[in-house]
């Protein structure tokens, strides 16, 4: 908890920063391109987040390697900032963090689906339609399989959860068979 509360921290203050430069969503794609590229090379993760090394051989590296991006200074100070504060592991958090930042002021909203089976495009397109309607902001998705739900699907936005798989009407019979509300 507290990890996330140092993220948040670190996310706003960036966003804040992009905001008075017009420069928000430059500094989200490199941020997550840099998170992305820590995910994808665990060893140079593992190796500038450790502590173990001193904090001047970490930033050679981390120099080297934003030498050859072309992130914004910023980004590039910020990731310095994280490094100096021994906050460079939550790397991944604050990314994800400033993401659902950028989309709240985008007027976006995310929406996660929980299906038994695989989704066809054409229904995922419908249902997309259906939750911008139902919330009046444009909505990214993130869809994932669950067997245990046997058919239909779940759908999470925020604190609203519309559960629509045969799991939870199976689940709701039940409950009504055992208050005998079916004679």
């Amino acid at each position: 908890m507290i990890g996330s509360k140092i993220s948040r921290r670190y996310a706003k203050a960036l966003l804040s920063i992009g905001q008075e430069d017009g420069q928000y969503e430059t500094y989200g794609k490199n941020l997550q391109e840099f998170a992305g590229f820590c995910s994808a090379n665990t060893e140079f993760f593992h190796v500038i987040s450790n502590q173990l090394f001193s904090v001047e051989d970490r930033k050679k590296i981390l120099d080297v390697a934003l030498g050859k991006s072309d992130f914004s200074v910023v980004i590039k100070n910020f990731l310095r900032l994280l490094l100096d504060k021994k906050r460079f592991g939550a790397i991944e958090d604050i990314s994800d963090y400033y993401s659902r930042l950028t989309d709240e002021i985008s007027n976006i909203t995310r929406a996660d689906i929980v299906t038994a089976k695989p989704l066809k495009t054409k229904a995922l397109e419908k249902l997309k339609k259906a939750l911008a309607e139902l919330t009046s902001k444009e909505v990214k998705t993130e869809v994932k399989e669950d067997e245990a739900l046997i058919g239909g699907l779940v759908v999470k936005i925020g604190d609203l959860v519309l559960d629509g798989s045969v799991k939870a009407q199976i689940e709701g019979l039940k409950e009504s068979l055992k208050r005998g509300e079916y004679n």
